[in-house]
């Protein structure tokens, strides 16, 4: 599997039923994502999520110390390989998930590691996991018991409050505007062209479902939306969760979920207005806000009532709470 060209997700009608949430945030997955943003923030490569500065800030000049083997084994650069074996998505439980990467298949580890960027490769760390050295699958679980416990632990019960509340969100846009509504906002260049759904990548990469259905899981450390599939479980599509947004930065927090223009269009909607006045305060052209507006409307975020030749837009109470990062 690879960070960060476009990645396919060919749907049938039967994958179209089959599209679950996670139940809760997955350890192994942010653990491996929260290593690969401070790689990226240490050389110079990536921006913090809103919010994650401070803990950017605090942990990234201990990244080797804390993260041992996972300093070597996760890619620093979009684009590079991420074992497979360090994942198993439908587990959310850390230490359940830590025994399943110990039982990996030696085959499926070695295989992992040639895959990985040459420098990572000459690791003697990551060398003993692909030779199954006495001691290295037992050495890779410590690492990562260590570093959750050392970077994630303290801020776990907040991360997961903002999964509860991203979820919510998510099923109550499916509930008012359907799938092309839910798949409007995983993240920002994600299209939905049915039956086939795009995801911006460095590499291109078509996955067919072919009715195995896929599951949306939320994570607090990434910034782009990634389609994984594996023999070993499930086709998996990790989108960036919402992080809530202040009347003050509106534009900036939705711009990831709706797109900078549809969101800047609901956030000149806190004062109810017509189309043209609407396109007036987002910049658009009239045509441009009609557009956006019947979006915002189907996904349930936006009410439309007409007086007359006049139509008024208005925020819903989903909207608003959308707007000002209110948990629902």
């Amino acid at each position: 599997m690879k960070i960060g060209s476009m990645i396919r997700l060919y749907f049938t009608a039967a994958d179209l039923r089959k599209i679950t949430f996670a139940a809760d945030l997955n350890a192994l997955v942010e653990i491996a994502l929260s290593v690969h943003r401070l790689h990226r923030w240490r050389a110079g490569g990536a921006q913090p999520r809103r919010g994650t500065l401070r803990w950017h800030r605090e942990l990234g000049s201990s990244l080797e110390e804390r993260a041992g083997v996972l300093f070597d084994l996760i890619p620093r650069r979009p684009g590079d390989w991420m074992p497979c074996f360090l994942f198993e998505p439908s587990i959310s439980d850390l230490a359940e998930a830590v025994e399943l990467v110990g039982q990996a298949p030696a085959a499926q580890v070695a295989a992992d590691v040639s895959r990985l960027a040459p420098f990572q490769r000459s690791s003697r760390r990551v060398q003993a996991l692909a030779s199954g050295a006495a001691g290295s699958r037992k050495a890779l679980a410590d690492d990562l018991c260590t570093y959750f416990d050392s970077s994630l632990a303290s801020s776990w019960s907040q991360i997961r409050a903002t999964t509860v509340t991203d979820r919510a969100l998510r099923s109550e846009i499916l509930l008012q505007g359907g799938i092309d509504a839910l798949f409007g906002t995983l993240g920002f260049g994600v299209r939905w062209e049915p039956p086939t759904l795009h995801i911006p990548a460095p590499f291109t990469a078509d996955i067919h479902l072919e009715g195995r259905g896929l599951l949306l899981l939320s994570s607090y450390f990434t910034i782009a939306s990634v389609g994984m599939d594996s023999p070993n479980w499930p086709p998996v599509l990790v989108y960036p969760m919402y992080l809530g947004g202040r009347p003050d930065d509106g534009t900036d927090a939705l711009g990831p979920l709706l797109g900078r223009t549809r969101a800047a269009v609901l956030a000149s909607l806190r004062m109810p207005a017509t189309t043209t006045s609407l396109a007036g305060r987002a910049g658009v052209s009239v045509s441009s806000a009609s557009q956006h507006t019947t979006a915002l409307r189907n996904a349930g975020l936006i009410s439309t009532i007409r007086r007359g030749l006049v139509v008024e837009h208005t925020l819903t109470p989903l909207g608003a709470a959308l707007l000002h990062g209110n948990s629902m």
